[in-house]
């Protein structure tokens, strides 16, 4: 109906006087947005479909091309802003929910960026990372109280499992199907060289990746997709997914027409068949049951993997994360409501569960106050966007970090947050076939590599600065951040005091 008609939200502009007519954006748009029209001897773009993923303004051999912002909009209304207007046409039109993929765009609080970050002078000396040992490796999993020696006093090694890390980042959870079999390569072969691990996510392990499984948290969600007792044994820790920062107390939806070929045979289910991941584990409903089945992982595993208990961001995380902490799991991971996903409705998206700092801060701080902190390790995700925010993490009291939204950027993503129509012109969360050859994983792998060796100096750049040579050392110390702009309240919740105190 004419009442339905949305004005694009991007344009795509064409500088007809570079373009040469190469039809280079027309082979490599998915959405069908640039074409060549014989009649006018030139190319024409309907932006009706253009999605902003930017791939013909990168390819473009003349730089004929920008994606721009359409000027179009309704007659102003503090209130009913354009979105809003455009939410409620769309549902009217099609009575369905409105699905979005990555992170909460919304201009709520980004409180790392809130933070700052002390530094050493004169007194306490700064340490010189390029001259002097920094140490970057970390161990997840639950910390022994006291140090045990056997009857000569020698000191008994062994210890609960747990993950080593070089480098405290790891690959958030990514499935496959969500996203692609090079992206998926790009990703454990990168952990590989890094000697850091990377998740699987909900959708099982593809029999090619069995060999990465040292570098591999392999994920058991509610609906059980691919998981089998080798898959269990495949990787380096098992995470159990109770939530997510995207979406908290729902579950997940993979299209049946995602469902294909190599993607069936990993998950386990026929072919063009929705992947639907209930909202509860049905067996889950109280801590007890969660360690039943915890217990039950590492029966699973003859008690070799360290097991991860995943949720969301929530108001009551401490609490919750408390009961974790006693079921027998050895790492909470902690997903803030920033955390991206390839789909998710996008009520929930942006305005279900809290930032990942404070939730941070508190459990951090509940798990301290009941004696109970070196129990677990804590990691947390939920838009991690640079080394600075892996600093501040530390900080507050996380062991190490999950990041998605930035590896995926890293192997090419432009955030055209489109994710859930499978028509990914990068190659990354995409099943088409020739769209999946865009990306090609040894380079993938070498861009993934290249952000977290950045990322390792510039951490021991800003420990140093500290008079800080371990991540140990950093960890749960407050007294290196300074909040700015920041409530009373906000300043408690986070443990930290203001700039210039």
């Amino acid at each position: 109906m004419l009442r339905d008609y949305l004005y694009p939200e991007y344009e795509a502009v064409r500088n007809s006087e570079l373009c040469i007519g190469c039809r280079a954006c027309e082979r490599q748009c998915s959405n069908e947005v640039h074409r060549y029209d014989s009649d006018l001897g030139k190319m024409v773009s309907d932006s009706t479909n253009c999605v902003d993923c930017q791939r013909c303004v990168c390819l473009c051999p003349t730089h004929a091309l920008k994606i721009v912002k359409s000027d179009h909009t309704f007659k102003l209304n503090a209130n009913w802003t354009q979105e809003a207007i455009t939410d409620v046409i769309r549902q009217a039109g099609t009575g369905a929910v409105l699905l979005s993929a990555m992170g909460n765009p919304k201009e709520y609080p980004v409180y790392w960026d809130k933070m700052l970050i002390n530094a050493s002078q004169v007194t306490n000396p700064s340490i010189d990372p390029l001259r002097e040992p920094m140490e970057t490796k970390t161990y997840l999993g639950k910390k022994s109280e006291e140090i045990q020696r056997d009857r000569n006093g020698n000191i008994i090694p062994e210890t609960s499992p747990q993950i080593e890390l070089e480098t405290p980042i790891m690959f958030s959870a990514m499935s496959y199907g969500s996203i692609s079999y090079n992206a998926h390569k790009s990703l454990a072969t990168a952990a590989e060289e890094l000697g850091i691990l990377y998740n699987t996510g909900e959708g099982g392990l593809h029999e090619d990746f069995y060999q990465y499984g040292p570098n591999t948290i392999v994920q058991v969600a509610s609906g059980r997709f691919g998981v089998h007792e080798d898959y269990l044994n495949a990787g380096a820790a098992i995470e159990i997914k109770m939530g997510q920062g995207a979406k908290p107390g729902i579950g997940g939806h993979l299209p049946g027409e995602k469902i294909v070929d190599d993607i069936s045979k990993t998950r386990m289910i026929p072919e063009g068949t929705d992947a639907i991941s209930p909202a509860p584990h049905h067996d889950i409903y109280s801590i007890e049951d969660l360690r039943q089945l915890v217990f039950s992982l590492k029966e699973a595993s003859d008690y070799k993997k360290p097991v991860i208990v995943k949720i969301a961001a929530v108001h009551n995380v401490a609490a919750i994360a408390s009961g974790i902490a006693r079921s027998g799991a050895d790492i909470i991971a902690i997903d803030g409501y920033r955390g991206g996903t390839g789909a998710a409705p996008k009520r929930i998206r942006d305005n279900v569960g809290i930032p990942i700092e404070l939730a941070l801060a508190s459990v951090d701080q509940r798990l301290r106050d009941e004696g109970i902190r070196d129990e677990v390790s804590v990691v947390v995700g939920g838009s991690i966007r640079s080394s600075a925010d892996v600093v501040k993490a530390i900080a507050l009291g996380a062991d190490a970090v999950y990041i998605a939204t930035s590896a995926l950027i890293a192997l090419g993503c432009h955030l055209c947050r489109s994710c859930q129509a499978g028509k990914c012109n990068w190659g990354i969360a995409t099943q088409v076939p020739e769209l999946v050859k865009r990306l090609n994983p040894a380079d993938g792998k070498e861009r993934l590599v290249n952000l977290v060796h950045a990322w390792t100096h510039e951490i021991k750049e800003m420990m140093g600065g500290m008079g800080i040579n371990s991540i140990e050392a950093l960890r749960g110390n407050r007294l290196m951040l300074r909040g700015i702009g920041l409530t009373s309240k906000e300043l408690e919740i986070l443990g930290i005091k203001h700039a210039g105190e």
